[in-house]
C-alpha cells in the first residue's frame, strides 16, 4: 500500500497538473525602478491576463523589504479577486510564524467571499527573516511559533467557535471567528524548503505540499516528497489526498535563445546581490547553464522546452499536481511577463496535458 501511495501521482499528475504563477510584487525591473503605484497596477493587469489565458492559480508572496510590495498579500489578492473570474488566488507564502492565525483566517475568508470560492493559503515559516524583528518575535522560537500557529489556524478552519490555548497568543474560549469562507474548507497548503520534518508534518496532517526549489537538481527532493507520502499513508490519508506542488523560478519566451537572453542578466544580478547578503558566491554563467539544463531547477526556455521540463520534474518527484513559476525575479519587463503568461496559457499548458 505504501508503494501505491508513492506511485499514484505519476499516473495522473500530467493530465491534471495545474500551472500558475507566484509573484513577490517586485517594483524593480533591471536598472529601471517603477513607482509603487505603477508596479501594483501592472501586477493586477498580469493577474487578469493570467485569468484570461487559462492559468490555474496566481500566488502573492510575503516580504517586508523595499523592493517588494507584497507585505499585505491578502489585500492584493482581494483586489485581484474583484477583477477575475476563474483563476485561484493564493498566498505564496504567508509567514504564519509572525502572523495571528485569527487574522490570517479572517483575511483569506474575506478574499474567498470576494472571489466566490477561489482563495487558498500557502503557509510557512519564511526563508527571509525580516518579519521576525519587525513584529517582535524571537528567531529562537522559529519552529515552535509555526507549529503552534498552524495548529490554531487549522482549528479555526474546522470550527466556528474555537477554544484553544498556547504560548505565543492569548487563549480563546468558545470564541467565534468570522467571516467564514465561501468554501466549506478553505484550502491550506504547507510551504516547505528542504527540512525533512516539514515534509513529514504536511503528510501527517494530510495538507497539500508546496515545495520551493530554487537551486540544484529537482530530483534530489524525491526522498523528501516520499517522506511526505509515507507520513500521509501512515496517518490514514488516501494517495489522492496527498497533493504535491512545485514552485521554482522560470520564464517562457518565444524561443529558448530569447528566453535565456532575456532572463540571465537580471537573474545573475538578483542572485549575486542576494549572495552578498547571505554569504553566497556570485552567480556564474556556468551555474546558470547547469540550472537551465534538462535536470536543473530553472524552468526557462521556449514553450516546447518548458513543457518537457515540467514533465521531467513531475516524473522526478513521483508526480506533481501543481507548478508555479516565480518570474518577477530577473528584471523582466511588464511586457515580457505578459507575453510569458500568454505562452504558458496557449502553448505550455496544452503540451503538458498531452504529456
Amino acid at each position: 500500500m505504501a508503494i501505491q501511495a508513492l506511485k499514484w501521482s505519476g499516473v495522473l499528475a500530467n493530465k491534471k497538473m495545474e500551472i500558475g504563477i507566484d509573484s513577490f510584487a517586485s517594483a524593480m525591473y533591471g536598472s529601471h525602478t517603477l513607482s509603487s503605484v505603477d508596479a501594483m497596477e501592472q501586477l493586477l493587469e498580469r493577474i487578469v491576463r493570467a485569468d484570461a489565458a487559462g492559468l490555474a492559480v496566481y500566488g502573492i508572496g510575503e516580504h517586508h523589504k523595499k523592493e517588494f510590495l507584497d507585505s499585505a498579500p491578502a489585500v492584493i489578492l482581494a483586489a485581484a479577486a474583484a477583477k477575475t473570474k476563474n483563476i485561484r488566488l493564493t498566498s505564496a507564502v504567508t509567514v504564519l510564524s509572525t502572523s495571528d492565525p485569527v487574522r490570517v483566517y479572517q483575511q483569506f475568508a474575506t478574499v474567498d467571499l470576494i472571489a466566490k470560492g477561489r482563495a487558498e493559503l500557502v503557509v510557512g515559516r519564511g526563508s527571509a527573516i525580516e518579519a521576525y524583528p519587525l513584529f517582535g518575535f524571537d528567531l529562537n522560537d522559529y519552529d515552535a511559533l509555526f507549529e503552534e500557529k498552524l495548529e490554531l489556524l487549522l482549528k479555526i478552519r474546522e470550527q466556528e467557535f474555537v477554544t484553544w490555548s498556547g504560548k505565543f497568543r492569548p487563549a480563546l474560549v468558545n470564541q467565534p471567528v468570522y467571516p467564514r469562507s465561501a468554501q466549506a474548507k478553505l484550502p491550506i497548503w504547507l510551504g516547505v524548503g528542504g527540512t525533512p520534518a516539514s515534509f513529514v508534518r504536511a503528510g501527517t496532517l494530510g495538507l497539500p505540499l508546496m515545495v520551493a526549489i530554487i537551486g540544484g537538481d529537482t530530483a534530489r527532493f524525491r526522498p523528501l516528497v516520499d517522506l511526505y507520502r509515507e507520513a500521509g499513508h501512515r496517518a490514514g490519508f488516501a494517495p489522492e489526498q496527498l497533493t504535491v506542488g512545485l514552485h521554482s523560478p522560470g520564464y517562457v519566451a518565444d524561443s529558448n535563445e530569447k528566453a535565456i537572453a532575456d532572463y540571465y542578466p537580471g537573474y545573475a544580478e538578483l542572485w549575486t546581490k542576494a549572495g552578498r547578503e547571505r554569504g553566497w558566491p556570485p552567480v556564474t554563467r556556468a551555474q546558470f547553464d547547469a540550472a537551465v539544463a534538462p535536470k536543473g531547477v530553472l524552468v526557462v526556455g521556449g514553450p516546447e522546452q518548458v513543457a518537457a521540463k515540467l514533465l521531467r520534474h513531475s516524473e522526478a518527484l513521483g508526480g506533481i499536481d501543481r507548478f508555479t513559476f516565480q518570474m518577477d525575479n530577473a528584471g523582466l519587463s511588464h511586457e515580457q511577463l505578459l507575453r510569458s503568461i500568454e505562452l504558458i496559457g496557449a502553448e505550455v499548458i496544452p503540451r503538458v496535458k498531452k504529456g
